[in-house]
């Protein structure tokens, strides 16, 4: 083995430290020009004394190789000997090699900085803000959400952690977004599974984090390592909420084990169907839905209202000007349409739907009723119903299985598609009775075939069996038919369909369908919401859930006499007396006419209001 020589362990110093990049180029720069600005001061005192000292000795010397080593043409004023001379030229030549490798050097260590930038991999300093976690197209929708959630709030942070390129990040979120308005969106390159990338987000100092699947075969796997990552780490208390979603229910239980009590979990899949079945009953649920999840109209505020301890929910329902109780908040549960004669206590939240938190205020004066403009409901008895389900996806046994509790004995299913007779796996059904056709449902003469004038409440699921771009597309195609052959019957049926993208939503207006159900945007909006109040998870929940109070579109005239003008207060007051509480209304003439359809939640409580009997009043109630 050769002997390792001192030549060679400078030599290894010098490479280590020319390795660590700009700041070590620029001291050996630093370095070599000292060296040079000293000898040549130095060999200017020895070789040309005179001439030093006419320039004020070595020191004036050293200030004046400075001046030349730092810019050339300082020289042309040089007089003296052809020694001192000489030596102010070579300062210069030695100057503009020095200060010519220090401008490659900066400039080097200029772009490798700025492409490091580019790369999202610094950490970020902020703390009350909003992480993201994963990326899809679900990021647009919770962005656009948490702009119009904070535009009257002061500036405040998105983080974004992706395994995605920062810029292409960024480019994507200006053509989708756009304005962000007082939000600022910070993007990073990183892959949440890893706990070194997830401090380039500061989660510790967080308020929420939200937790998004990418667009892959099991994303539901990816949430749950997410969770786990997210979970085993230490936290700073307090520690950030956590939400995320899972599409297929059999694996929330393991998604909320991985997250730990700090993280909520919901079921992407339950929402879909529940939504689904619930407009099946009363068109245009799901818009109402929308409409509360979404931070554009109307939302759920939790706050205290001492004023109003002691007097009871019911007398509450018309204390604000601009607000609607919905229920109450006691001892960390919320109670959606309470008993009227439920007496608020102290400590108790008033969950109020209003159009933001700052315009909530009690009202100095109550609206008044109009007693004579109050209607009488009339019974309206249930029967057996014909429903036709067009298409089939993996939701479809959950949602009959759902249908299965809420219609009445003797009703009737007909799945139609392409795809295999699904009766053999829905046995154990007791009120429905469930027939098969198989056939392409995007056929003209296969749906007149069908007689679908003779049902009452059509469904046409996303076909998983095509592509969701294609699957849109065909859903399309059958709504087109549907509307054609409904003009032709006199709006013999409803329709709710089920659609994987919003932008075909809007495209799908035109066939007129009753609702339309866009999982990942519900999906995406309710993880907004809970983002900004985790405890809003009961509310929606509870709303969707058959055991409690839900929310129904009930007939105009069983509240408010057709014709007669009165005011939202009389119909306020009409469904306190039959123990619900009523959010706003839905009016015919308007029912297929965007962006609202004709929702109006929350409305002027004084205002004057007449409805005619094919309108809808909206009520929170059991039944």
């Amino acid at each position: 083995m050769a002997s390792i020589k001192w030549r060679d362990r400078i030599r290894y110093w010098f490479d280590n430290t020319m390795s660590k990049g700009t700041p070590a180029l620029v001291g050996w720069l630093g370095l070599a020009s000292a060296v040079l600005i000293v000898s040549v001061a130095t060999l200017a005192v020895v070789i040309a004394p005179g001439d030093a000292a006419d320039n004020g000795h070595w020191p004036g010397v050293v200030w004046r190789s400075l001046l030349r080593t730092l810019d050339p043409g300082t020289m042309g004023d040089d007089t003296g000997s052809a020694p001192y001379l000489g030596l102010m030229l070579a300062a210069t030549f030695g100057g503009l090699l020095i200060v010519s490798a220090f401008i490659g050097v900066l400039t080097t260590g200029l772009e490798a900085k700025l492409t490091e930038l580019r790369k999202g991999r610094s950490r970020i300093v902020e703390s009350g803000h909003t992480v993201i976690l994963g990326w899809s197209d679900q990021v647009f929708t919770v962005l656009s959400e948490l702009a119009e959630a904070n535009q009257g709030r002061r500036r405040t942070t998105v983080a974004i952690l992706a395994d995605c390129d920062k810029v292409e990040m960024e480019d994507a979120i200006r053509a989708r977004v756009g304005d962000t308005g007082r939000i600022r969106v910070v993007c990073r390159h990183g892959n949440p599974l890893k706990v070194a990338d997830l401090e380039l987000v500061s989660p510790s100092t967080a308020r929420s984090i939200v937790v998004l699947a990418p667009p892959m075969p099991d994303p539901d796997t990816y949430v749950i390592k997410v969770l786990l990552s997210l979970n085993t780490r230490s936290w700073d208390e307090p520690r950030p909420h956590v939400v995320a979603a899972v599409q297929d229910s059999a694996n929330l239980p393991a998604a909320r084990l991985a997250g730990g009590p700090a993280a909520q979990v919901i079921d992407a899949d339950d929402i879909a169907i529940r939504l689904i079945v619930q407009s099946h009953r009363q068109s245009g649920l799901s818009q109402v839905c929308t409409d509360l999840l979404d931070f554009k109209g109307h939302e759920f505020y939790m706050r205290p209202e001492p004023s109003l301890v002691g007097a009871t929910y019911g007398e509450a329902l018309l204390a604000y000007e601009l607000g609607i109780p919905v229920g109450l908040r006691r001892e960390g549960e919320s109670m959606l349409n309470p008993p009227m004669d439920t007496v608020i206590a102290p400590g108790d939240e008033m969950i109020v739907l209003a159009e933001d938190d700052l315009l909530i205020k009690l009202a100095a004066d109550r609206p008044p009723v109009v007693e004579e403009a109050i209607g009488t409901a009339r019974p309206h008895p249930s029967a057996p119903s014909r429903t036709l389900m067009l298409g089939w996806n993996h939701r479809a046994p959950k949602i009959i299985r759902l249908l299965d509790e809420f219609v009445e004995a003797g009703s009737e299913l007909t799945v139609a598609g392409l795809c295999a007779d699904p009766r053999p796996q829905l046995t154990g059904l007791r009120n429905l009775r469930i027939g098969f056709v198989h056939g392409d449902d995007t056929s003209r003469a296969f749906l007149d075939s069908l007689d679908v004038g003779s049902y009452q409440h059509v469904v046409v699921l996303s076909d998983e069996a095509f592509d969701p771009r294609l699957a849109d597309a065909r859903t399309l195609v059958t709504l087109l038919h549907l509307r054609d052959m409904e003009e032709g019957l006199g709006d013999p049926y409803s329709i709710v369909s089920e659609i994987n993208d919003d932008a075909d939503r809007e495209v799908a207006q035109v066939t007129k369908a009753d609702d339309f159900v866009v999982s990942d945007k519900l999906i995406s909006l309710m993880l907004t919401q809970l983002s900004e109040n985790r405890h809003l998870h009961e509310v929606f929940f509870d709303l969707l859930d058959p055991a409690g109070s839900e929310i129904y579109l009930k007939p105009a005239e069983d509240y408010l006499a057709p014709g007669v003008e009165a005011n939202f207060a009389t119909v306020i007051e009409a469904a306190r007396r039959r123990g619900q509480t009523a959010i706003g209304y839905r009016l015919w003439n308007a029912f297929h006419e965007p962006p609202t359809y004709g929702i109006v939640l929350n409305p002027d409580k004084a205002a004057p209001l007449t409805l005619s009997p094919d309108d809808r009043v909206i009520v929170i109630a059991e039944d």
